[in-house]
C-alpha cells in the first residue's frame, strides 16, 4: 500500500443525518400505489442508499442507516424477537436488541481487525463488556440519540431495561467508567435548549429580558450573561455584584444554576468514545458516508422491519492496511460531511468556509496522488486489480470529491486561473473519481473559452489571446472526446461545444469534426395543452388542474398522464423507477451472485461493486445468458417467481420499489419489446450508477385488445414546461430507448390560453 503523509488528523463529531426525502407519487389507471420506498439511482448498496450525481451542486445523501427506529410499541416481529430474552429479578429484560446490534458490530470488528485500535482502545471495548447490563442499555439507546446532546436524566425512561436509571447514569459518568459528561461542563446555551417554554419564561421574567419565541429568550440570556459582567448601578456609579456571603456573582454561571435547578441532573456521552464506537460501526458497515445511526439497520433488520437479500458474506479484512490509514479516511469523510452541509446552504459565509477547507486539503491531496502514482509504478496486476476497488477507502478518494466541491466554490468567487489549475491536476490523475472526468474536461474547456484570456498576462492584444484560448479549449475538448475515462453522457455537450469553437475560430469545412455518425436519436414531440393553476415562480413547482376530474390540482406530469389515459394508456410518473424495478426482478440472483470482496456485511441491497466498471464483466456469463432469456419472452416467469418468493418479506433491493402491482408489472413486460427490453438491462448492468437517473418522467404501457394481433406497446415521455431543457442523461436514455425500438416522446405541457382555440393534445 501506498505510504501515508497524515500525521494524526484531529476529527470532530458534530454532523447529523439529514432528513428523509419525500416519496414520489405513481398513478396508474388501475390504482394510485404510494411508494412505501422509491429508491434512487445512485443508491450505494453498503450505505443503502448513497447518492452522489449532481457534480456541480450540492449532494443530496442518505445513508439508509438513518431510518425510523422501532417504536416503543413492540410489533408482533419484535414481540418474538425479544420473548428470548430472559427477566432478571427487577423485572426487567437481561439484553435487548439495541444492546445485541451493538455487539454485533464491536465483535464483528474485532475478531479481523483488531489491528486498526491501540491498547487504550481496546482497554475502553472491554470496559464496555465489563459493565452490567443496564449501563450497557443506557449507553447504547443514548448512542443511537444524537451522540452530543443533553439529557435531562429525569425525562430518560426505558422501564423494560432500565430498573433505576439515576443509578446507570452514575454508572456512565463515574471516574472510573468516564463514557459520559457531568452537567458541570453544560454550556449556557446548551442548558437553556433542555428548558421547556415555560420554564424559560420564568427565568426570562426573573431577569427582566424581552422575547417571543425560545431562540429570542436564549438569545437575550446569552446577551445578559456576556455584557458588563457582574456590573450593576447603584446610588449613581457602576458597582460591582457581589450576593450575600460577599463572593463575586457571574452572570452566566448565575443563569446556569437556575437552569439546572428546573432541569435536574443532565448527562451527555463523552465525545471521545463515541468517536471511538462510531469508528467501529464505520468499520462494520465499510462505509464511505459519515453517519451516526449506523445500528439502524442492524436493529430494524432484527425486528423484521427491513429484510435483506439472503448472500454470503465475505468480509475484506485488508480494506484498512493499518490504524492510522483508517484514521485519515474518517478524518476525511467528516471533512466531506461538513463540505455538503455548508453547501446546502450555499450563502457566502458557507462559501467561504468550504474555500478555507479547500485550501487547506488541496495540498495534502497533491501529496496523496504522488503516491498513488508511485504506487502504481509499482504493483502487479492483480493488486492493481484489487486497488480498485479499495481505493474507494482511502483519504485520497474522499479528498478528491472535496477538492471536486471546491471548484464550485471556486468559480462562484471568479478564481477562474486557481480553478483551471486545479481542473488539469484532476485531469491529470486517473486513480480518484473518475466517473467526473467528463464534467472536469466540459469545464476546463466552457473556462478557457471564456475566461482564461482576460486572466492571460501576455502582452497581446485581446483578438489574438481569446484565438489563443479557445484553441486551447478546443484541443479539450478533443481530449475529453479521446478519454476512454470520459462517459459517453458528457460527449454530446462537448461534441457541441467543440463544433462552435471550430465555427469561432474559421476552421475550413474540410477540417472540422462530423459527428453524424453519432449523433443522438431525437423524440416525436406532442404538446399537451392544461389550465395552470399557479404562477411560475423560479424554484417553486407550478400546480395544474387534473383533466380527469376538473377540479383538483396536480402536478404538471400528472396532469400530462391523465391526457395520456385517455387514449388508453396505463402508467405511471416514476422518472425510471420502474425500470429499475424491473431489472431489481430480473437480475435479483445475479445481483446477490456470490463473488469476494462484495458482499461485507449482512446488511446490504446490492454487490459493493455495482456502481463500478467491474459489475459486468465479474457476471459476464450469467448476464449474458439471463439477456438471451428476456429476448425468448421468459421474463414474465421471472419475475412472478421473484415475486412469489420475497413479496411476502418485502426484501430490500437496490431499485426495487414493492408497491408496484405484480399484474401492472406481468402487462410491462408483455407490452415491452424483448430485444429492447434485453437491451435497457443490459445498459444498466454496464453502467448502473451513470444510466440509473435520467430516464424520462412518465412511463407508459397499452395491451393489445382482445382479438387484435399484436402485443401491445409501451411509451415513454418526458414532460417539459416553457423554458425547461435536456439533460445530457436525459439526451442518452432517450438514445438508448429509440435504439432499442422503444417509442420516446418529448411532451411540451403549455397553458391553456382564454379566447384561443388549441387542440387538446397536438403532435408536432
Amino acid at each position: 500500500m501506498p505510504p501515508n503523509p497524515l500525521k494524526s488528523l484531529s476529527s470532530s463529531d458534530t454532523n447529523s443525518m439529514p432528513p428523509e426525502r419525500p416519496l414520489k407519487r405513481h398513478k396508474s389507471n388501475s390504482q394510485t400505489p404510494t411508494p412505501s420506498r422509491v429508491e434512487s439511482p445512485a443508491e450505494s448498496p453498503a450505505e443503502s442508499p448513497a447518492r452522489d450525481f449532481d457534480s456541480r451542486s450540492p449532494d443530496t445523501q442518505d445513508s439508509g442507516l438513518d431510518a425510523t427506529l422501532p417504536a416503543e410499541s413492540e410489533t408482533e416481529a419484535e414481540k418474538e424477537y425479544t420473548s428470548k430474552y430472559q427477566l432478571s429479578e427487577k423485572g426487567t429484560y437481561t439484553s435487548s436488541i439495541y444492546v445485541d446490534a451493538f455487539d454485533l458490530a464491536l465483535d464483528t470488528v474485532l475478531k479481523e481487525e483488531v489491528y486498526l485500535f491501540d491498547e487504550e482502545e481496546q482497554e475502553l471495548f472491554a470496559k464496555y463488556r465489563s459493565l452490567e447490563y443496564e449501563a450497557q442499555h443506557l449507553y447504547v439507546r443514548l448512542f443511537l440519540r444524537k451522540t452530543d446532546a443533553w439529557f435531562r436524566i429525569e425525562k430518560l425512561s426505558y422501564p423494560k431495561d432500565i430498573a433505576d436509571i439515576e443509578a446507570a447514569c452514575k454508572t456512565l459518568q463515574s471516574e472510573e467508567v468516564g463514557f459520559a459528561d457531568m452537567d458541570d461542563q453544560i454550556s449556557l446555551e446548551e442548558g437553556a435548549n433542555l428548558l421547556s417554554m415555560e420554564e424559560l419564561k420564568m427565568i426570562a421574567k426573573d431577569a427582566k429580558l424581552p422575547g417571543g419565541n425560545k431562540a429570542a429568550l436564549i438569545s437575550g440570556l446569552k446577551k445578559a450573561a456576556t455584557a458588563q459582567i457582574g456590573l450593576r448601578v447603584g446610588r449613581g456609579q457602576l458597582q460591582l455584584s457581589f450576593n450575600n456571603k460577599g463572593n463575586y456573582v457571574n452572570r452566566s454561571d448565575h443563569f446556569l444554576k437556575q437552569i439546572l435547578k428546573k432541569t435536574g441532573p443532565c448527562i451527555r456521552l463523552s465525545p471521545s468514545i463515541t468517536t471511538l464506537f462510531n469508528r467501529v460501526h464505520l468499520v462494520f458497515y465499510r462505509s464511505t458516508l459519515w453517519t451516526e445511526k449506523s445500528l439502524t439497520t442492524v436493529i430494524l433488520s432484527r425486528t423484521l422491519k427491513r429484510n435483506f437479500p439472503s448472500y454470503i458474506v465475505s468480509r475484506t479484512s485488508s480494506i484498512f492496511p493499518s490504524r492510522q490509514h483508517l484514521l485519515d479516511f474518517e478524518t476525511a469523510i467528516k471533512l466531506q460531511s461538513t463540505v455538503d452541509e455548508l453547501l446546502e446552504r450555499p450563502n457566502t459565509d458557507a462559501l467561504k468556509q468550504v474555500r478555507q477547507i479547500f485550501e487547506e486539503t488541496y495540498p495534502i491531496w497533491q501529496v496523496l496522488v504522488l503516491q498513488e502514482s508511485l504506487y502504481d509504478q509499482q504493483a502487479d496486476q492483480d493488486q492493481l486489480l484489487e486497488r480498485v476497488y479499495l481505493r474507494r477507502f482511502t483519504a485520497a478518494w474522499v479528498y478528491t470529491r472535496i477538492i471536486h466541491k471546491g471548484l464550485y466554490v471556486l468559480g462562484r468567487f471568479k478564481e477562474y486561473s486557481l480553478e483551471h489549475t486545479v481542473l488539469s491536476e484532476l485531469l491529470e490523475q486517473k486513480f480518484f473519481q473518475s466517473a467526473r472526468r467528463g464534467d472536469w474536461y466540459q469545464r476546463k474547456a466552457l473556462i478557457e473559452e471564456n475566461y482564461m484570456y482576460t486572466l492571460d498576462p501576455a502582452e497581446r492584444s485581446k483578438e489574438v489571446k481569446q484565438k489563443k484560448w479557445r484553441q486551447t479549449a478546443l484541443a479539450t475538448c478533443e481530449q475529453g472526446l479521446q478519454d476512454p475515462g470520459t462517459h459517453i453522457i458528457f460527449h454530446y455537450d462537448l461534441q457541441k461545444r467543440l463544433l462552435k469553437l471550430e465555427s469561432k475560430l474559421k476552421v475550413p469545412k474540410r477540417d472540422q469534426h462530423d459527428f453524424g455518425h453519432a449523433s443522438l436519436k431525437k423524440p416525436s414531440e406532442r404538446t399537451i395543452f392544461g389550465t395552470r393553476v399557479n404562477t411560475p415562480e423560479l424554484g417553486r413547482k407550478t400546480l395544474w388542474l387534473d383533466p380527469e376530474d376538473g377540479k383538483s390540482e396536480c402536478s404538471v406530469e400528472e396532469m400530462c398522464l391523465s391526457n395520456y389515459r385517455k387514449e388508453g394508456w396505463k402508467g405511471y410518473h416514476c422518472e425510471g423507477g420502474l425500470v429499475r424495478t424491473l431489472f431489481a426482478y430480473l437480475f435479483y440472483d445475479i445481483l446477490f451472485l456470490y463473488l469476494p470482496n462484495v458482499f461485507e456485511t449482512e446488511f446490504q441491497t446490492a454487490p459493493l461493486d455495482l456502481f463500478t466498471d467491474a459489475f459486468y464483466p465479474a457476471r459476464a456469463s450469467e448476464i449474458n445468458h439471463r439477456l438471451v432469456e428476456i429476448e425468448n419472452g421468459q421474463a414474465g416467469r421471472i419475475v412472478r417467481e421473484v415475486w412469489e418468493r420475497e413479496k411476502e418479506r418485502e426484501t430490500s433491493v437496490v431499485g426495487l420499489n414493492w408497491s408496484y402491482d405484480i399484474e401492472d408489472l406481468q402487462e410491462v413486460v408483455e407490452c415491452f419489446p424483448r430485444q429492447g427490453l434485453a437491451m435497457v438491462c443490459k445498459v444498466l448492468c454496464q453502467e448502473y450508477r451513470h444510466r440509473g437517473s435520467g430516464m424520462p418522467d412518465l412511463f407508459l404501457w397499452r395491451p393489445a385488445e382482445e382479438g387484435v394481433e399484436g402485443k401491445g406497446e409501451v411509451l415513454f415521455s418526458e414532460v417539459k414546461s416553457e423554458n425547461d431543457r435536456l439533460s445530457d442523461t436525459q439526451r442518452m436514455w432517450i438514445h438508448v430507448l429509440t435504439s432499442a425500438g422503444v417509442t420516446v416522446e418529448l411532451c411540451a405541457a403549455r397553458e391553456r390560453k382564454e379566447g384561443v382555440i388549441e387542440e387538446e393534445v397536438e403532435a408536432i
